[in-house]
């Protein structure tokens, strides 16, 4: 088995796990967001804890969703240059994605890492049994699957969104 097959099967397990915790998130926050609905206009009794819990939620969805967008070509698109280009120059421009996702993502992991470090002490306002770790840790960890997914897609280009595209 070459090392480009095993870096393949490792993004191809990691996205689906970030995949799978996205599709978990967006139900944590629907099922708060229906919490919050029912007690605030049925019983009457807002919950604080709700508004938080789909916020910190969707953001963690969106940052777990990121890596499948990479994955299937689907977040920087140069479409008309891609469609009209030969292999060649294809190949540039998949580099030239590749690292500038690269650096985007290289840095919501240095900054997101900081950022969660910076306020692991600070609480959650609703939830103040958890610190804001658990909010902020969504960037430098949606950015880690990001980065296997990456160069997934330098190693076996995708570009779904093309193939869909009319």
């Amino acid at each position: 088995m070459s090392i480009r097959n095993i870096i393949l099967s490792v993004e191809q397990r990691t996205t689906a796990i970030a995949t799978w915790l996205a599709c978990l998130m967006l139900v944590v926050a629907a099922l708060a967001g229906l919490y919050q609905i029912i007690s605030r206009f049925v019983i009457q009794q807002p919950a604080e804890w709700s508004e938080v819990t789909v916020r910190i939620s969707l953001i963690w969805m969106v940052f777990l969703g990121i890596p499948l967008a990479f994955r299937q070509g689907a977040m920087i698109s140069v479409d008309l240059l891609y469609r009209k280009s030969g292999p060649r120059l294809r190949r540039a421009l998949d580099w030239l994605i590749f690292l500038t996702s690269l650096t985007l993502m290289l840095a919501i992991l240095w900054w997101g890492y900081d950022y969660t470090y910076r306020t692991r002490f600070q609480t959650i306002p609703g939830l103040e049994f958890l610190t804001m770790v658990w909010a902020y840790s969504a960037m430098p960890v949606g950015a880690a699957f990001s980065l296997v997914a990456i160069l997934g897609q330098l190693l076996d280009p995708r570009h779904r969104e093309l193939d869909t595209a009319q």
